[in-house]
């Protein structure tokens, strides 16, 4: 198989470049920037182009590419990027794909976000958008994707654990000073997959025919505080006090506490179980050990 990624520099598109690889498959990643290796091509986004031959001989492409949710405050402008960025590439790649191509499969980046802020209650894929910026962000990135010509699938993806990056990245240098903490009451759900069994659901969806929302999350979500225990004793780091809400807050903007960190997802992969994925790493101890 021939899989063009997008996103394909970033912590889920890298690994999932690299699984690829491994197992045999072609990867042709798009990038912004110069070209400079025989396996990447050119895209830009912005303008809605990818260089020559476009997406005309690959079997699939994956889509993972956005703007960070986290590292700046969310000014007008930068919300405006992440929506944007989100949104015209996956236009991008809709566009340059036809009924009767090569390319017969899209998996498109998309996000639990989606569901808001929904406490306690258990969401699996056939609950509706909730409020908030988020959930209006998914719900275009979404949208754009649905005008895709090929059976396509949304991956709803929650906070992927690794130390290279994401979720974890941002949060281990804290931990490791000792000064990692539970965020407000540390009730709120955290909806969590380790980066290895998001490849392999990535991997199990490329050769599957499921079309629609699923959700990449482990089977077994974890309260805040629950996690905050967990990862201070992978790292040996006491974790006693609460994360400072106030000064997080005059750094990022209230908004950005109210629904990046307080907001609770408890979020169910009912779909991706249905169709017969087994998660190596089901439960936190078990994927925060496999870290190391």
């Amino acid at each position: 198989m021939r899989v063009a990624i997008g996103g394909s520099t970033g912590l889920i598109g890298t690994a999932l470049g690299r699984a690829l690889v491994r197992d045999g498959h072609e990867v042709v990643r798009l990038v912004r920037g110069r070209v400079t290796s025989s396996d990447q091509r050119h895209w830009d986004p912005d303008a809605g182009r990818i260089a020559g031959p476009g997406l005309e001989d690959v079997d699939a492409v994956v889509n993972f590419a956005g703007a960070p949710i986290a590292g700046a405050r969310w000014t007008r402008e930068r919300k405006a990027e992440i929506l944007r960025s989100r949104v015209t590439s996956t236009l991008t790649i809709v566009t340059s794909l036809t009924p009767e191509g090569r390319c017969q499969r899209l998996l498109n980046g998309s996000a639990i976000g989606y569901y808001g802020n929904t406490g306690t209650e258990i969401v699996d894929e056939t609950m509706p958008a909730g409020r908030g910026f988020l959930a209006e962000v998914v719900s275009d990135w979404e949208a754009a994707a649905a005008h895709s010509p090929v059976p396509t699938a949304v991956l709803r993806t929650g906070q992927v654990l690794s130390h290279d990056g994401g979720f974890l990245g941002l949060q281990r240098p804290l931990f490791a000073l000792g000064l990692g903490g539970r965020i407000g009451n540390g009730r709120q759900f955290l909806s969590w997959i380790s980066l290895t069994d998001h490849v392999r659901a990535t991997r199990f969806l490329l050769g599957s025919d499921l079309t629609g929302p699923v959700n990449l999350t482990s089977p077994n979500p974890v309260s805040n505080l629950e996690f905050t225990r967990a990862y201070g004793r992978l790292l040996r780091r006491p974790t006693p006090l609460p994360v400072p809400l106030t000064a997080v807050s005059l750094l990022f903007g209230r908004e950005f506490v109210n629904e990046a960190l307080l907001a609770s997802q408890r979020a169910h992969p009912a779909r991706l179980l249905a169709a017969g994925f087994t998660f190596e790493h089901p439960r936190l101890a078990q994927a925060l050990s496999a870290l190391g």
